[in-house]
């Protein structure tokens, strides 16, 4: 079984460049079903999401063409729904994005069919939002079996008035896939403003619709008839580049963090700035530094603008080694977010969970230990703690991890980092080392 090692303590020093956006990445690609023509993608992260997707959409019957490992080309003009096999189907049981093909779907075919959405499994992903707005848009939307199924009325969504009850991403993104070849206008109201939203938005303008309004909680939409081939090259990874900034907060140094648009890290900067870490905003650029001590702070995670709650747990893992007591509140997710405490605290750190709240007691330094990767924020979390530990730090299913990190472990070791990814047996849980076996 594959394991990062990392031997912490050393500050990370140097530069690295981020990858095109996972979340823009896995919006765009299944929208790409809707293009008739060839569609060329630029600055596409090199990560196992967006394999699986490319390999889905071959499963459909596009044409898939890398011309590097950041370039594909895709021909989507003879896509088609029926007969799809099951390796197909297993694939996307192991996605979040896989609804984003019932937009997708919906839009090209006026009939869809996918699973429930995959992923990280840190709480339910509720889909009653996407159904709403599809509905709106004139689709019967049913499940069964575990599989979404969804017809559009006559053939063809029109287009409709949509007021999403909560802001949410997957929704905001779903709707207005479907409604960018829908009959007539489309409004959605209370809508995601998150920068793949904008990105998603620019993409499906490239290819000859007409959506006005990305980034702010309105989106108008008039539907066109077909989507043309085109070039399109996705924004660079907020999170991606949120993480890094967190590991040298976390492990001290100084990195300049490139290929970046220092707008959508503002509200990580302003956190790390509070916590006496120093950021540099350049162009395409952000310095980040810290050689003294951290002090404390309060985060709450909220839609964008507001702190994401993608670097929650990173976060988090910083805050573990600054003196005092920090608050972080999930603000975003109910459910499990905070699973990767537990991993935290095999490595000292001193964390206490109620309800929506962890309670951060600053710990003099962390301890190396074996953990596992809850899922990939919390995976990268761990990576966070394992940089900035004393020891030696195994970190478990690192699959989670290489869903949204291009390369992370060599992007680390240019930054003098001690991390490794090594292939050898999981260690027996302490449990089962005493003898105490499940029943």
């Amino acid at each position: 079984m594959e394991k990062y090692v990392i031997h912490g303590g050393k500050p990370l020093h140097g530069q690295v460049d981020i990858s095109g956006a996972k979340n823009a990445a896995v919006a765009v690609i299944p929208a790409a079903i809707m293009v008739r023509g060839v569609c060329r993608l630029e600055n596409l992260p090199e990560i196992s999401d967006t394999d699986k997707l490319l390999h889905i959409l071959t499963y459909m019957g596009a044409q898939v063409r890398m011309i590097n490992r950041t370039t594909v080309e895709l021909d989507c003009t003879n896509v088609q729904m029926d007969t799809l096999p099951e390796e197909m189907w297993a694939m996307t049981r192991k996605i979040r994005a896989s609804y984003y093909l019932i937009g997708a779907m919906l839009g090209r075919f006026g009939r869809a069919r996918s699973t429930m959405p995959g992923g990280c499994n840190f709480g339910v992903r509720p889909i009653d939002q996407h159904i709403k707005g599809l509905t709106a848009l004139g689709a019967d939307v049913r499940m069964t079996g575990g599989f979404i199924n969804a017809t559009a009325k006559n053939g063809r969504l029109r287009g409709a008035m949509v007021y999403l009850d909560k802001v949410s991403v997957g929704a905001t993104i779903n709707i207005m896939i479907a409604a960018a070849t829908a009959e007539g206008r489309t409004v959605i109201e209370n809508v995601a403003r998150e920068p793949h939203i904008v990105d998603l938005a620019n993409f499906l303008n490239s290819m000859g619709a007409d959506v006005r309004g990305a980034g702010t909680d309105v989106i108008k939409i008039r539907g066109v008839k077909t989507l043309h081939g085109g070039t399109y090259t996705l924004i660079p990874d907020q999170i991606e580049a949120g993480t890094y900034m967190a590991a040298v907060a976390a492990a001290g140094g100084a990195v300049k963090i490139t290929n970046v648009i220092p707008k959508h890290l503002e509200c990580i900067s302003s956190k790390l700035r509070e916590m006496d870490v120093e950021i540099e905003d350049g162009d395409d650029y952000v310095l980040v530094r810290r050689d003294g001590p951290l002090h404390q702070t309060n985060i709450k995670t909220k839609p964008y603008p507001g702190f994401p709650t993608d670097m929650q747990p990173q976060m988090t893992a910083v805050l573990c080694c600054a003196p005092g007591v920090s608050v972080v509140t999930e603000g975003v997710w109910n459910g499990g977010r905070f699973k990767y405490v537990a991993e935290l605290k095999k490595m000292g750190a001193s964390i206490e969970v109620d309800d929506q709240s962890a309670f951060v007691q600053g710990v003099d330094h962390l301890t190396g230990a074996t953990v596992k990767a809850c899922d990939l924020r919390a995976g990268a979390a761990m990576v966070v703690a394992g940089l900035a530990a004393e020891g030696v730090t195994k970190i478990e299913d690192v699959v989670y991890i290489e869903r949204g990190y291009q390369d992370i472990v060599g992007k680390f070791r240019a930054l003098g980092a001690d991390i490794a990814c090594v292939d050898e047996p999981d260690e027996p849980d302490a449990e089962r080392s005493a003898g105490w076996v499940a029943g």
